[in-house]
Formats: structure tokens, sequence, C-alpha cells
């Protein structure tokens, strides 16, 4: 076992090594600029895309759902025809400032509407006809690797789910309990070695990371005050990482409980309050560490739910759905068309406009600038979401 496969079994290991100042900087591979900061934010169980953004001009969007429907005169307009739930206030300060581009539309060819199967295709940016065993980041860092001298290719905080760093040869570290760790870190002592020279490899090993966890143990004092819930710990989590520069390229942080098919008003809101006070905290705290013009902030999810409201007053599994990019190089605005309610298919779903793969040629492209055909399988087309 090799060190880089001992990090991938170790799900509940934070692994997190200090670099001299600078390093950010002076560390890159030919090609592809990992100073700038990938953050992914999973929307667990698949968002309501039109209780996110509201197609509020639209009459068939009230009719369509006439007890789930956000009130007109609560929406947070965006334009003359489309606009925010009002539990997303907290995020119009980076739409006012030009820094939240809202994304509509965003789907793929022959959608699979089962929670495992959809969001193994986001994963992995497959077709939905094939199977693929590594994430498309992880075939993104195989071509352009990470440089060795970055503690990790990616952190995942607070689940245990690799998601795009699936697959053998990413240095991907899970993230769970960031306080546990740290607590059992310092308690930890390098073991005498054995006569057993694969034991005493994994032994070396599990030093190195006791060692490497030591820069997260002086955490950064944030003046950012961060929400008092999971999502908020986690944003909080990931902050740290940011904070500790000891060079990640990405990170991905989760927000369960989309799966609305019951009572989705109240519980949905209360999600996208979640959702919208922990970016806030994000963005604050990047901005306190001036990492938030080099940080790319991008939500997903395995779809979006249904257009009409079920008779559990809810919403059942869907397909295009609206997805948020934020970040101090972002150029706001609402991109792509507007929900074609008029033209949902035999299931009531809804067609989607833009392929979630052409958001990772955005990624690839545009924030790290490197080849997106060979990690994503095919040509896409990044979006004019960037400033640079």
């Amino acid at each position: 076992m090799n060190r880089r496969d001992f990090l991938n079994s170790v799900g509940g290991i934070t692994v997190l090594a200090t670099l001299p100042a600078g390093v950010l900087a002076q560390t890159q591979t030919a090609g592809a600029n990992y100073a700038k900061t990938l953050i992914l934010i999973e929307l667990k169980g698949g968002n309501d895309g039109l209780n996110t953004v509201i197609p509020y001009a639209d009459a068939q969007y009230a009719a369509l759902r006439p007890r789930i429907a956000i009130a007109r005169d609560q929406v947070l307009q965006l334009d003359a025809a489309a606009g925010l739930h009002p539990a997303l206030a907290p995020l119009m300060a980076s739409w006012q400032a030009g820094e939240l581009a809202v994304v509509r539309g965003v789907g793929y060819p022959r959608p699979n509407l089962s929670h495992f199967r959809s969001i193994e295709i986001w994963d992995t940016a497959s077709r939905s006809n094939e199977f693929l065993q590594e994430g498309w980041l992880t075939r993104a860092f195989a071509q352009n690797p990470v440089p060795r001298e970055f503690a990790a290719d990616a952190v995942v905080v607070g689940s245990p789910e690799l998601g795009p760093f699936a697959g053998k040869g990413t240095r991907t570290i899970s993230l769970t309990n960031t306080e546990q760790f740290l607590q059992q870190s310092r308690l930890a002592v390098p073991a005498q070695l054995s006569h057993n020279a694969s034991l005493n490899h994994i032994l070396r090993v599990e030093h190195d990371i006791v060692q490497a966890a030591q820069g997260l143990v002086s955490q950064h004092s944030f003046q950012t005050a961060f929400p008092q819930t999971g999502f908020g710990n986690a944003v909080r989590a990931a902050a740290q990482v940011a904070a500790s520069r000891s060079g990640v390229a990405a990170l991905k942080v989760s927000l369960n409980g989309f799966d609305t098919h019951s009572n989705q008003l109240g519980a949905h809101a209360g999600l996208l309050r979640i959702l919208a006070e922990g970016l806030v905290a994000l963005k604050a705290a990047l901005v306190e560490l001036g990492r938030w013009d080099s940080t790319l902030v991008v939500t997903y999810a395995e779809f979006g739910r249904r257009a009409r409201e079920n008779n559990s007053s809810g919403t059942d599994h869907g397909t295009a759905s609206s997805h948020f990019v934020l970040g101090g190089q972002v150029k706001g605005g609402l991109y792509g068309p507007a929900p074609a309610l008029d033209q949902l298919d035999g299931y009531g779903n809804l067609p989607f406009a833009l392929d979630f793969r052409d958001i990772y040629a955005t990624v690839l492209e545009s924030w790290w600038g490197v080849d997106s055909q060979t990690p994503l399988r095919g040509k896409f087309a990044p979006l004019d979401i960037l400033k640079t």
C-alpha cells in the first residue's frame, strides 16, 4: 500500500500539511492554475429549481403548483420574470455586487431519476447509458496533477462520499469531524517499527498523517460568525482548510434533505435559508483570508423536481434545475433560458437547456486553464460567467 492509496482508505481522517507562505503561487503544475480553489456544494436529494429560481411571471408556474408556488409578492426579483425564493435573501448582496451567477435549465440528455444513478452520472460526468469508475475531477487531476507539495488534491467535508474525487489516483481527504480528529492527533505518538516491512510502511504513513495534521491544529481565529447549523459547521471547516494555506485544489461540502416529496414549503424554505446563510459566511471568511477572488463556489445536485406538485404538497424527482456559481471573479447574472413550462415531457418533466458538463468545462478551462475534453470525454462549451 502506498501513501496515496492509504490516504484514500482513511475516510474519517483529516490530512493537512502546512506549506511556507506564498507557496500556493509557486508550486503550480504547468498549465494548471491550482492557486485558484474550487468549492463544490452538493444539494443532496435533488433541489427544486422552480421554487429556488422562480419564474414568477409565467402563469403556468402557479397553475402547476396551486399549493406550493411562492407568491409573486414574496419573490426576490432578479429581473422582470424571474426571482429567488425569499429564504435566499442573504444572497441578494452577492447578486447586487455582480458576484452571483444563476444558471438555469441545467441537466443532461436521457435523464435518470434514481438518486444513486443520477448523482453517479454527475460525479463521473458520464453519459446516462455508460458507467464510469472515476470521478470527473479524478480524471482531471490525473491529466493535470496537483502539485505534490499540496497537502491533498481534494478535501471532502462532512461526508465519506468522495463523489467527483472517487477512483484511484487522487489524494482525497474525508474530513468528517475536525475537532475529533485534532484531539486524536494530539494524543497520537509514532509507533515502534515492526519487523514486517509492509507494516513498517503503514506505520510511517500513519506518522506522516499525524505530522501533516499539525497544519490544521493552529486554527485561524475568524472574525466571521458561522451559522450554528450542520452546514454552517461544514462551511467553517472548509474555511479552516483555506486558512491553513496547506494547498488543496478542490473541496466538497454537502447539504442534505432536498428530497422534498411531501410538505415541501416549510422544509424547502428552511434548507434554502441554511444554504444562503452558509454561503454568506463562506464568502465572508474567504474575503477575510483574501481568498474570495481566487475561489469559485459551485452548487450541484443529482436532479431537480417535477414541475407539477404532487398530492402530498411536495414534488417528485424531476430533471432540469438551477444552480449557483459564486466568487469574486464571477460575472453575475442570469444564464440559461427560463424554464419551458409549456414543453414538459410525457412525465411532466422539464427539458434541459444547459448540460451540467458545460459547467464542469467552465471550471476546467476557464477557471484552472486546462483542457476539459479528455476528463469530460467529449467537447462541452464553457459558460461565459468568469471575468478572467
